[in-house]
């Protein structure tokens, strides 16, 4: 799951927040494909949901604050896009503490990760450069 150019939005904190993303969700997919020993593997998978939770919250926090900024039509939408990520990361939280690092439920995460994240940064977040892009301004 490699960073495309086509993924930019034009905003340069939050195209860096994102290449940070993809940096960290595809190190972590790659652990989780890997041949070898799960135990091994559950470090990362800790590390990987440490930084989701903290790191979307901030990213979420800087990607509202520049929608609110430039009066983005859509921002309650996509804030309420942010709300159910969050959740559903909080979800596999719970799951993870209740369950342990079960290989299938990681597996299922990874998953469900990578599309959001290619979903979310493929096509909602374009939507703030392509409305900036229709003001004649600069994301």
């Amino acid at each position: 799951m490699m960073w495309k150019d086509k993924y930019e939005v034009g905003v340069d904190l939050i195209d860096e927040q994102h290449k940070e993303l993809f940096t960290r969700v595809s190190d972590f997919i790659q652990t989780v494909q890997s041949k070898g020993d799960w135990q091994a593997k559950e470090e990362k998978v800790k590390e990987t949901m440490q930084f989701m939770q903290e790191y979307v919250v901030t990213h979420f926090d800087d990607e509202e604050k520049y929608q609110e900024s430039i009066n983005y039509p859509n921002k309650n939408e996509h804030k309420n896009l942010h709300a159910k990520f969050k959740y559903d990361v909080n979800q596999y939280v719970e799951k993870f503490q209740t369950n342990g690092y079960d290989e299938e439920l990681v597996k299922e995460f990874s998953g469900k990760l990578m599309t959001w994240l290619i979903m979310h940064v493929g096509l909602e977040d374009q939507k703030i450069g392509q409305y900036v892009a229709t003001k004649g301004g600069n994301a």
